[in-house]
This record gives structure tokens, C-alpha cells and sequence, in this order.
């Protein structure tokens, strides 16, 4: 398959410099870059969410960055309705779209489709949570095989949050999530992807991250987080989970000092690239694994 009819995705943990690796790597290839982290969309948060600058953008163009408002929702199905969008009509440009962002779920819909399960009402789905708590997940687990023996062999019977979605989605679609999963569609050949995860050793990373956090709070991170708390959002909007926020709120509320509030997000930021690579590990195997630096060699690879 000739590299024009390519898509490159580039993932790895906060900090690992996906965004300056993509541009290069966009720059060599004549390629177009798309967005594929969750909280790079909201449009009023550039400093906690890294967004890349508008002077690099305007270097490559770049889609889906800072479009959207954080007092709405955003989902995994919209992104991936407007990515697949944007890969068509880079393509048709004769480019090669680069997917770059560390939200896994983004690249799992990109290059698994993703299951297009009608709305469980919360209510209902806070009563299947409470019937486990209550059951406990061993007779949970044994409720879950006698009202869906399908998904027998397709869920650990210790892994509780899998457990509780397929018998919710059960009881209140009368279908097996598995019947859910052969719904779902695919839209690109999966053997267009190439597919690229940034891996540095973990003191390296370390570093990198408290070299972002400091940089965050000189560019003016306090002042977008009390430009930020004027606005009318909901707590259960995503926006409201970059990491940030609640430690610089925290700060402009004097309950801590700017030194702890600096260091709560640094320790936040670290356990989020933590979670980074366990997802990875188990989710993107068959990832390349690269060091960055070594530009020139990947390439050629790509080549």
C-alpha cells in the first residue's frame, strides 16, 4: 500500500512532545494534522490542554483544535464523525492525515469503529451499580451469564466495570452487548494505519512533565482557570476533568498555596501519563513503539 493512501497515527503519554514529533513528521511527508486528544478541542483552555501554538499551526495545518466551547458535552461519536471527515477531505488533497493525541478511547473508535449503544437513563444504571455492590461481583458475575450467556468467555469474572455495562445494556436493550459489537462499523481498512506510540524511559518522562507543569503556570495558566470559573459549566461536563483546574481553583480560593497547587497538578499529571501507559500496554501492543529523537530512522520506515 503506497504511503499517500496512509493515515498516521501518533500516540504516548502527557508531555511525551506528540505535537512537535507529528509536525516534523507532517512537514517530511506533506501530510495535515487532526486532533485526537479530548481536551485539546475546548477552545478556552490552550494553556492547561498544550494546544499546539497558533504560529505552529499556521506552519501545518492543523484540524479540530480549540473548536469547541466547554460549557457543552463532547463525545468519543462526534470527534470521530468530523476526524473521519477530515481524513477524506485531507485525502482528497492528495495529503496524508496524521492523527496526533493521547486519548486511547479516540484511536480504539478510529480503528475498531465504535459500538453505537442506545442512552442508558443514569438512574438505571445507577441501580445495576448498586445491585452489584449489594450482590457482590461473584453471584453479580453468575446473574450477568444466566441473562446473557454471550458474553460468557468475553468478560473476566473479576472485571467489575465490564460486568456492569454488558448487564445493564442487557436489561435495559434486551440485547447482548456482544450483538451491540457486530453493529459496529468500520470505516477505514485497518491496514491504512500506521500506527506510532511515543515511549520514553519513565525518569525522562518525569522530567518532562514538571518541565510542562512550570512552563503551564508561566504562560498564564491562573488567569485561564479564573477566566474560566466567570463561565456557567456543569460539573459532569468533560472540560471540567483537565487537569488544572481544580488545583488552581483551589489556589484562587486561598485554601492552598501556589507552591501545592503547582505540585497537585504535577502529581495529577504524572498518575494521568501513568494511566496513559497501562491503557497502551493493553490496548496498543502491536503499537510501534519509538523514541522520538530518532527521526530520520522512523521515515524511513514510513517511506
Amino acid at each position: 500500500m503506497d504511503i499517500k493512501s496512509k493515515i498516521i497515527l501518533i500516540s504516548g503519554p502527557t508531555a511525551s512532545g506528540k505535537s512537535s514529533f507529528a509536525l516534523k513528521v507532517a512537514k517530511k511527508l506533506n501530510g495535515e494534522i487532526i486532533n485526537a486528544d479530548s481536551m485539546q478541542v475546548y477552545k478556552e483552555l490552550p494553556i492547561l490542554t498544550a494546544r499546539p501554538k497558533k504560529k505552529e499551526q499556521k506552519k501545518i495545518k492543523h484540524h479540530l483544535y480549540g473548536f469547541q466551547s466547554v460549557t457543552k458535552k463532547f463525545s468519543t461519536g462526534k470527534w470521530l464523525k468530523l476526524a473521519k471527515n477530515k481524513i477524506i477531505e485531507i485525502q482528497k488533497k492528495n495529503k496524508i492525515p496524521i492523527l496526533v493525541g493521547g486519548t486511547g478511547l479516540y484511536f480504539k473508535s478510529m480503528t475498531e469503529g465504535l459500538v453505537k449503544i442506545p442512552n442508558i437513563p443514569v438512574k438505571f444504571r445507577n441501580k445495576i451499580r448498586l445491585m452489584q455492590k449489594k450482590m457482590g461481583q461473584k453471584k453479580f458475575y453468575k446473574s450477568l451469564i444466566e441473562i446473557d450467556p454471550l458474553i460468557k468467555n468475553q468478560i473476566n469474572s473479576n472485571d467489575v466495570q465490564r460486568s456492569i455495562r454488558a448487564f445493564e445494556i442487557k436489561k435495559f436493550t434486551k440485547k447482548s452487548i456482544t450483538q451491540w459489537f457486530k453493529k459496529t462499523k468500520i470505516f477505514f481498512d485497518n491496514r491504512s494505519f500506521i500506527k506510532i506510540y511515543i515511549d520514553f524511559p519513565r525518569e525522562e518522562l518525569l522530567r518532562r512533565i514538571e518541565k510542562r507543569v512550570d512552563k503551564m503556570f508561566k504562560d498564564g495558566a491562573i488567569f485561564e482557570v479564573k477566566k474560566l470559573n466567570t463561565l456557567k459549566i456543569k460539573k459532569d461536563n468533560s472540560s471540567m476533568k483537565v487537569i488544572g483546574i481544580e488545583e488552581i481553583s483551589k489556589f484562587l480560593k486561598g485554601e492552598i498555596d501556589l507552591i501545592e497547587s503547582k505540585e497537585r497538578v504535577f502529581i495529577k499529571t504524572r498518575q494521568y501519563a501513568k494511566r496513559q501507559s497501562t491503557w497502551a500496554r493493553g490496548q496498543m501492543s502491536s503499537w510501534d513503539k519509538i523514541n522520538p529523537n530518532n527521526l530520520e530512522l522512523i521515515l524511513k520506515k514510513l517511506k
